[in-house]
């Protein structure tokens, strides 16, 4: 058998292009180590009498010298000693015996095909590469449906060009897709390659084709779902929202929950089919199985409606809650610790275990210790944004002491002004108002992450988020609490949730509530009369940033002047001015005056009464110290009162006239007085409003009687200003 020193000389003739050599006087044949310790070739030659060949210099090797198998430096081997070299025909014949004494045999492992291409190989690598190609082909095209395979990924290739196909064409392509690919699904989905192709025919099927295609892949759900390409698959046929096809794919989970949310890839299609598609049993079957092994293993009967609820189960089984929230603790701690946190099924899961421990309890304080223990942050940042996961987070700032909150709030410290933005994560933010009694450390933490630290872009992030149904929650909570002008209907669960914390912080949190409130109240009102003072024109221009203005200047503490008089300004001008139109149009442009907008007036109004109206006692509250806006806004209409009076936003006048403080009122009454007349005429005249919603109402009674259904009743609207004839009564 050959030494190891033999085979490796013989690799060493193979072709490669030589190395460069630094010097023309190293030598090449440099002595190897060996653990075998068996005396090597190599120093065998270099023991021979003869001349050493000269070494040819580096720059003088080309291309072509690389063909020769020794050109590398490989130093051929013989049996002789006695080799002239000087002599070339002696050399030549001893180098061909050595040739064919260095071949590798068979039982060196090596196929005799192989062993013969190391010595005697002369091809060119491009050559080599274009037969490793053609071999390649070759295997490809002895797979099974390998003809079938090359026409789909052609018609695969034209069509996902969608805009330079023809719809003809596409649809010839698709039938021909499907007439391929019919009764062969299964072999085309488990290649990364092939299941684009199927992906594509979903995208293109109508209907029966896709519940064809679903139906053909019943029982190899779970499979894809764990395959790397596979799974996407599930997610095309799920998009379009065909309750069949979701009710062929969704039961093939069932009892596979706990396995499949573990693997790394049917993690997130599970996942996703759980929070996107699948029907509220259907939820709850996935939910029950986090709670042990016999919620998986013993389903109910199909047609039994089932709870997901964990409170609903331990009432009836209570003997069973031990090892039932064993299990459901240790699904959740696995999956933390693999950071697998950004998972719906999981937030769910930790809102059900969270509702279920006792308070006081060891169970609530490790559970606590769960969530704070992720040193990135990670869990925390991704629970602030699910529905359940932001309840569990004000749970927990609810029952965690001050260094608890305090470790919490740090973890949120870049991403307060996304969380003020989203539907579930500006809930967080509120009840860290409402929890942390240390305000000091509240205003420090939130406010300059809320607003930003740069001082000019203040302004504007505090006019975007007045303006967003969500981030303003978090700047007006403080001054206006929980009304229903703030928390509309869509938002009536952040009042569920501030009422379960209400509960808990009564046992974990020692300062008033109203203190509380009143001192970080205190510490945002100058950002936001800055705001105010600053971007007047830009806040006035819409319903929220009206309304946002009011319950500023209603409940900021602090010097509020200038911002009463840069709402002021705003209302200068004549408000029936009409922008001309635009060029290239006919039309008008709408007018852009404060007058214009009901929000605009309704702001105006208010301020001028100086408080909040009490439906109660039917009266308004005036604030403390008064506003006197009377006063500052008369200067800037008092030119076009007439106008104001007569026009959409007459109240505004009427206002003034039942202002307490107003200076002039005099003068006002006795200007309203001269105009008499233009009073008389709007207050009987119908408006632009009631004309719009005349032929409204007209337009839809027509619509109702074209489809032949029964008529809604119209209600008679009155004609006329009603702040032209409340003021005609003034006088």
């Amino acid at each position: 058998m050959p030494t190891a020193t033999t085979t490796k000389s013989a690799m060493a003739g193979t072709k490669r292009k030589s190395a460069p050599v630094k010097d023309s006087n190293v030598k090449e044949n440099k002595k190897p180590k060996f653990d075998s310790g068996k005396k090597s070739a190599s120093k065998t030659k270099t023991k021979t009498k003869t001349k050493a060949m000269p070494v040819k210099k580096a720059e003088e090797l080309t291309d072509e010298d690389s063909d020769d198998s020794d050109s590398d430096g490989g130093v051929p081997l013989s049996e002789s000693d006695d080799v002239d070299m000087g002599d070339a025909e002696p050399q030549k014949q001893d180098e061909e015996e050595s040739d064919s004494e260095d071949v590798p045999k068979q039982n060196d492992g090596i196929h005799p095909d192989r062993a013969k291409a190391v010595v005697t190989n002369s091809q060119s690598s491009k050559e080599a590469h274009a037969k490793q190609k053609q071999l390649a082909q070759e295997r490809k095209a002895a797979k099974p449906l390998a003809d079938q395979l090359v026409r789909t990924k052609k018609i695969w290739e034209r069509l996902r060009r969608k805009s330079h196909v023809p719809v003809e064409e596409r649809k010839q392509l698709v039938t021909e897709l499907f007439e391929i690919i019919t009764g062969r699904i299964k072999d085309f989905v488990l290649k990364h390659d092939s299941v684009r192709v199927v992906q594509t025919a979903i995208k293109y099927a109508n209907p029966e084709q896709r519940l064809l295609i679903a139906g053909e892949l019943a029982g190899t759900y779970r499979q894809l779902a764990e395959s790397r390409y596979a799974k996407f698959l599930i997610g095309k046929l799920l998009v379009q929202g065909d309750d069949k096809i979701r009710d062929i794919i969704v039961p093939e989970f069932f009892g596979n929950v706990r396995r499949l949310i573990k693997h790394p890839e049917a993690s997130w299609i599970l996942d996703d089919v759980y929070r996107g598609v699948a029907s509220r049993q259907q939820k709850a079957q996935i939910l029950r199985e986090w709670y042990g092994a016999e919620f998986a293993l013993f389903e109910k009967d199909k047609y039994e409606k089932i709870s997901g609820d964990l409170a609903n189960i331990l009432a009836e089984n209570p003997g069973k809650r031990a090892p039932i929230m064993r299990s459901l603790q240790e699904l959740i701690n696995h999956l933390i610790q693999k950071k697998m946190t950004g998972f719906t099924l999981l937030h769910d899961a930790m809102l059900q275990y969270f509702l279920n421990v006792k308070p006081g309890t060891e169970e609530i304080t490790d559970y606590l210790e769960l969530i704070k223990g992720d040193e990135e942050g990670d869990l925390l940042k991704n629970l602030a944004f699910t529905r359940s996961g932001s309840r569990v987070v004000c749970l927990a700032l609810a029952y965690g002491t001050a260094k608890d909150r305090k470790q919490i709030l740090k973890t949120y410290k870049d991403t307060l002004q996304m969380m003020a933005t989203d539907p579930n994560g500006h809930i967080v933010i509120l009840t860290a108002y409402e929890v942390i009694d240390d305000t000091v450390l509240t205003s420090k933490s939130i406010f300059p992450e809320l607003l930003t630290k740069d001082a000019e872009k203040q302004v504007e992030n505090i006019v975007l988020a007045a303006n967003d149904i969500n981030s303003r929650t978090t700047l007006l909570y403080l001054f206006q609490g929980r009304s229903k002008a703030l928390f509309p209907a869509n938002l009536a669960a952040d009042i569920e949730i501030l009422e379960e914390v209400d509960i808990i912080r009564s046992t974990t949190s020692k300062k008033d509530p109203e203190i509380r409130r009143s001192e970080l109240a205190k510490a945002l009102s100058p950002f936001l009369l800055k705001a105010i003072e600053v971007a007047a024109g830009d806040l006035v221009a819409s319903s929220f940033g009206c309304q946002f203005v009011t319950e500023v200047l209603f409940g900021a503490d602090g010097e509020k002047s200038a911002s009463l008089k840069a709402i002021a300004e705003t209302a200068a001008g004549d408000p029936t001015y009409v922008h001309p139109a635009a060029e290239g149009t006919e039309d008008a442009q709408p007018p852009s005056h404060i007058a214009a907008t009901p929000w605009g007036g309704k702001m105006l109004k208010a301020l001028i009464a100086g408080g909040r109206y009490d439906i109660k006692t039917k009266t308004v509250v005036p604030v403390e110290p008064p506003l006197n806006f009377a006063d500052i806004l008369y200067p800037n209409i008092e030119d076009h009162i007439i106008n104001w009076a007569t026009g959409s936003s007459s109240f505004v006048a009427l206002a003034l006239t039942e202002a307490t403080n107003f200076s002039k009122e005099d003068e006002l009454i006795r200007i309203l007085k001269e105009n008499k007349k233009k009073l008389q005429k709007a207050a009987k005249e119908e408006t632009h409003e009631q004309k719009s919603r005349r032929e409204a109402a007209v337009a839809e009674k027509d619509v109702v009687k074209g489809k032949g259904k029964k008529q809604k009743a119209v209600k008679v609207i009155e004609v006329g200003n009603k702040g032209s004839a409340l003021l005609l009564e003034k006088l």
